[in-house]
């Protein structure tokens, strides 16, 4: 997701969007562990995508 589409959104939807991207961040560490992940550089996108919306969520708040 773009990172205007999400400063465009409220923190309650961030939330979501942060619980649904942990829930595949989970998945893909799954499938790395039992060797079925064939691109690893998932991965690493999944992990800056977290890092980004828990950027925005606390500049939301402050």
């Amino acid at each position: 997701m773009d990172v205007k589409e999400l400063r465009g959104q409220d923190v309650p939807t961030l939330n979501d969007t942060l619980m649904g991207i942990l829930k595949e961040h989970f998945e893909l560490r799954m499938q790395h562990k039992s060797a079925q992940l064939d691109d690893g550089s998932k991965l690493r996108k999944v992990k800056r995508s977290i890092a980004q919306v828990k950027t925005i969520i606390k500049e939301k708040q402050a």
